[in-house]
């Protein structure tokens, strides 16, 4: 009889992983934390090699893998399939799945059912929910699911914010996005991302809580900094955001290897003898043997 491997409960990081306890002891060292979106499992596998600590299955893959204008029309089934094939690359960075969008809103109810499909389904060590919503976190925590959170710029709901730009600029909404940190932390979230956030609040934020902040366009002074994949890669179309830079140009690199592919396709450069698979003079001409008596029959 074979005995499968026990799965770890929710909030427990299987073995080999970064325990998520952790982070708040890399915040009280002073040592910044590492994390990266990843969509897949060959991403996943580099940015483990690579040495991050977070990888963020995060619902950006709406705009950067499936295409889409925003972060909204992604889905709940697309981010489950997206986070079991980080999973299953990722062995030491914890795995944080992003809630889409219409997934948690509606109730606590709901927050917790989407919640418990990304750890059940997926094997997601922990969930990113969007804005301040305490009893979503309250609810989430309860049941034993680590939640980060999510404030300034949050990109499901960037429309009715004025659009994609820094949040918190103003000393009235800077007070504001403290006091939601502060509030979070209370709830039960272990770390929390700042996107967008002028760097002296972000700054400000991070002294004030006993939780990590990963920053995004949100200063040095955040305890540690995220960016997207193809951002940071060089990999998705048009200009870059201000927050973003690029540590390689691959697309370019990518596109001349398959042009030069194709080229060599239509000019029967490729394939040569070195890509394909002999057969014995033997067994071939045993072969046109059989098929020529197997024609006459």
């Amino acid at each position: 009889m074979t005995t499968r491997p026990r799965q770890p409960a929710p909030g427990t990081p299987a073995p080999g992983k970064l325990a998520l306890p952790e982070l708040g002891e890399m915040k009280r060292r002073g040592d910044r934390i590492v994390m990266i979106t990843a969509y897949d499992a060959p991403s996943a596998r580099i940015a483990d090699e690579a040495g991050v600590d977070l990888i963020l299955v995060g619902d950006s893959a709406a705009m950067v893998v499936l295409g889409h204008d925003s972060t909204v029309p992604a889905t709940v089934d697309e981010l489950l399939m997206l986070t079991r094939a980080a999973n299953r690359g990722a062995r030491r960075p914890l795995v944080i799945a992003d809630l889409p969008f219409g997934s948690y809103q509606v109730s606590n109810e709901q927050a917790l059912e989407t919640a418990i499909r990304f750890v059940k389904d997926a094997a997601a060590d922990a969930v990113k929910l969007e804005g301040a919503m305490l009893s979503r976190v309250d609810a989430l925590t309860a049941a034993g699911i680590p939640v980060m959170g999510h404030l300034g710029l949050t990109p499901q709901t960037a429309t009715m914010l004025g659009g994609f730009k820094a949040q918190g600029r103003s000393a009235a909404k800077a007070v504001r996005l403290y006091e939601d940190a502060l509030a979070l932390q209370a709830a039960g979230c272990f770390a929390l991302v700042l996107e967008a956030v002028p760097s002296p609040v972000a700054a400000r934020i991070t002294e004030a809580l006993d939780i990590p902040t990963i920053g995004i366009g949100a200063g040095a002074g955040c305890d540690g900094q995220v960016l997207v994949w193809h951002d940071l890669l060089g990999l998705y179309p048009g200009r870059a955001p201000r927050f973003v830079k690029q540590y390689a140009e691959l697309a370019p690199v990518i596109e001349e290897a398959v042009a030069r592919y194709a080229e060599d396709v239509r000019s029967g450069a490729f394939p040569e003898e070195q890509h394909t698979y002999a057969m014995s003079e033997d067994e071939l001409a045993l072969f046109d043997e059989q098929l020529a008596e197997a024609h006459l029959a």
